[in-house]
């Protein structure tokens, strides 16, 4: 049992989900409240921020879950552990990597898309055309803000771009944080609204619309990142940030894909599987594979077999390919397809049946259709009728116990 769920809710997991499980929620919600994507998103992405870094760490988890948040605030992690921002635990999922500090403090942040493509798009490759809205450093005052170039210090944290709030966490306790200053946004500078540039409105950036040509090359894989180093947000004093595209695979209605190997259901008739079968399949790239199987080979249900070389191609080395699977399904005829009178000349195709002897003491029942729903009421009333059986005769046994009394 957990102390509270807080955590688990954000994420939309159960408190006893792996980690790979916790990991998906994360991915997927932290795309979603971006906040480039949803900029009125900003405290749900920090909060679901917050209980990944608690639910990824083992040790943290451990004690978020005998003791709540207040545990993992008092353990010293302080609801951010080793991270400075949100943003820091979003790279490093997403590829920040162990230099992730000194990288966040150089250049500006990372803006990430998710890039919706089809399994042809994987086996052919493809270039899709991204619009997207980015941070450019205003060219009228050059990334200053003002008309003049002349700055003033914020008046709320005195050019420290930080205020630091102390809270009282018990008798002889209390705890230190830092926040963003709300009134400069961390920059420390203060523009007087007259002095404000007209072109960004002091805010040093304006944004512009840029359209990205997006090359997907065979074989990739759902999930893969493409990076456009350098065409990020522009922020003034660092280095632009990158934009990275992350490709979401849609469903394909024939085909599943299984690492370089792709698989396909057949459904075939049932004189196909006996006496040999001749079927057609599409490929990703328009061409008609026709499958052949040898006559007298029978095919079983649940058969597979598999054609090399006519899976994926394997990424960066397109020329080679991995498999395309079939997992066969035999198609047998209704009941009563074929007269009774001809049954004996269909038995005549197939080697003879087993004589089965029969004896006087066997009783011979016919074979209905089943229903599940019927067993289980069936099931059910039956477990009624034994616990009803079982109450009465444990009452009875403890009745017969009780000692008579005598005046």
């Amino acid at each position: 049992m957990v102390k509270e769920t807080g955590y688990y809710d954000l994420l939309g997991v159960k408190p006893g989900a792996p980690p790979d499980e916790i990991k998906r929620a994360f991915r997927r919600l932290a795309l979603k409240y971006h906040p480039d994507k949803n900029p009125s998103e900003g405290e749900r992405f920090k909060q679901i921020s917050q209980a990944y870094e608690v639910l990824s760490d083992a040790n943290k988890r451990e004690l978020y879950d005998h003791g709540g948040e207040q545990a993992v605030k008092g353990g010293g992690a302080g609801g951010r552990g080793g991270f400075s921002s949100p943003m820091d635990i979003f790279n490093l999922f997403f590829g920040g990597g162990a230099q992730m500090h000194s990288h966040t403090e150089r250049r500006g942040k990372t803006v990430v898309h998710q890039l919706p493509v089809t399994l042809e798009d994987l086996y052919n490759g493809a270039t899709r055309k991204l619009s997207l809205q980015k941070n450019v450093i205003c060219t009228k005052c050059c990334g200053l803000g003002t008309k003049d170039g002349t700055l003033g210090l914020c008046r709320k944290c005195q050019g420290t771009g930080v205020k630091v709030e102390v809270q009282m966490l018990g008798p002889g306790m209390i705890q230190q944080m830092q926040t963003i200053c709300a009134d400069c946004q961390g920059q420390g500078e203060w523009i007087g609204p007259r002095d404000r540039c007209r072109g960004c409105n002091g805010r040093k950036v304006t944004r512009e619309k840029k359209i990205l040509s997006v090359h997907i090359d065979k074989g990739m894989r759902d999930g893969q990142k493409i990076t456009f180093h350098g065409e990020g947000d522009q922020v003034p004093g660092l280095d632009a940030g990158d934009i990275v595209i992350i490709l979401d695979q849609k469903d394909h209605p024939v085909f599943r894909r299984q690492g370089h190997d792709l698989i396909i259901r057949m459904e075939i008739d049932l004189v196909d599987a006996l006496c040999g079968c001749r079927q057609s399949i599409q490929t990703l790239d328009n061409r008609s594979l026709l499958v052949t199987s040898q006559q007298g080979e029978v095919i079983k249900p649940g058969d597979v077999k598999c054609i090399p070389n006519e899976g994926m191609p394997v990424y960066r080395d397109p020329f080679e390919k991995g498999r395309l699977i079939i997992q066969f399904q035999v198609k047998f005829p209704e009941s009563g397809w074929l007269p009774t009178d001809r049954l004996r000349q269909l038995q005549g195709c197939f080697p003879a049946q087993v004589e089965f002897m029969t004896t006087e003491d066997m009783e011979e029942v016919k074979l209905t259709d089943f229903d599940p729903h019927t067993q289980q009421k069936q099931q059910y009333n039956g477990e009624v009728y034994h616990e009803d059986e079982h109450d009465y005769t444990r009452n009875r046994h403890q009745h017969q116990q009780v000692p008579c009394q005598t005046s």
